[in-house]
């Protein structure tokens, strides 16, 4: 049986209008907060475990010299770059932060982000002073404009395919 509907050759994934509306500068900060806390207290805790299983791994540290803080500023911006990597890729463009403020990384497009975007928006917050192109409203920090990705608000955002949990 031959149908009488004429087919439009219109698909439906490209005629599916999109909206992407940024998360405020508010929800970036209480991410960054989050995101940076949770970072710490696993530093910490591992730096812990580790000084007691093994003291005598930092006894060689003097910690009151420049180099030493310098050398500690580095590694901490290289961990927290990786960590965000880790959490973004394995979250689909999620972190904990985000996870509570109703928040993802995606794609200019609405698509989501993929591992490799996921790695570059970790090595692009490795760039010392990073977290300063953060300031301003509407939030748009190097992360995202290098990435081309943006933070969306999932609530208020119509994007593309729906991502589910």
């Amino acid at each position: 049986m031959e149908s009488n509907q004429q087919h439009s050759g219109s698909d439906l994934l490209t005629d599916m209008q999109y909206q992407l509306v940024q998360a405020s500068t508010d929800k970036r900060f209480v991410n960054f907060l989050i995101d940076r806390v949770l970072f710490i207290l696993i530093v910490v805790g591992g730096t812990y475990a580790l000084a007691s299983s093994y003291p005598e791994t930092f006894s060689w540290i003097d910690d009151s010299s420049i180099g030493f803080n310098i050398i500690d500023r580095l590694i901490t911006m290289i961990l927290y770059g990786f960590f965000m990597f880790a959490c973004e890729a394995l979250f689909r463009g999620k972190s904990l932060g985000k996870l509570i403020t109703g928040t993802r990384a995606v794609n200019q497009d609405g698509t989501p982000i993929t591992i490799q975007t996921a790695l570059m928006r970790g090595l692009s917050r490795m760039v010392p002073f990073e977290a300063f192109s953060a300031l301003g409203t509407p939030s748009f920090p190097w992360h995202d404009k290098w990435t081309s990705t943006y933070v969306i608000d999932e609530k208020n955002s119509n994007y593309g395919l729906r991502i589910t949990e």
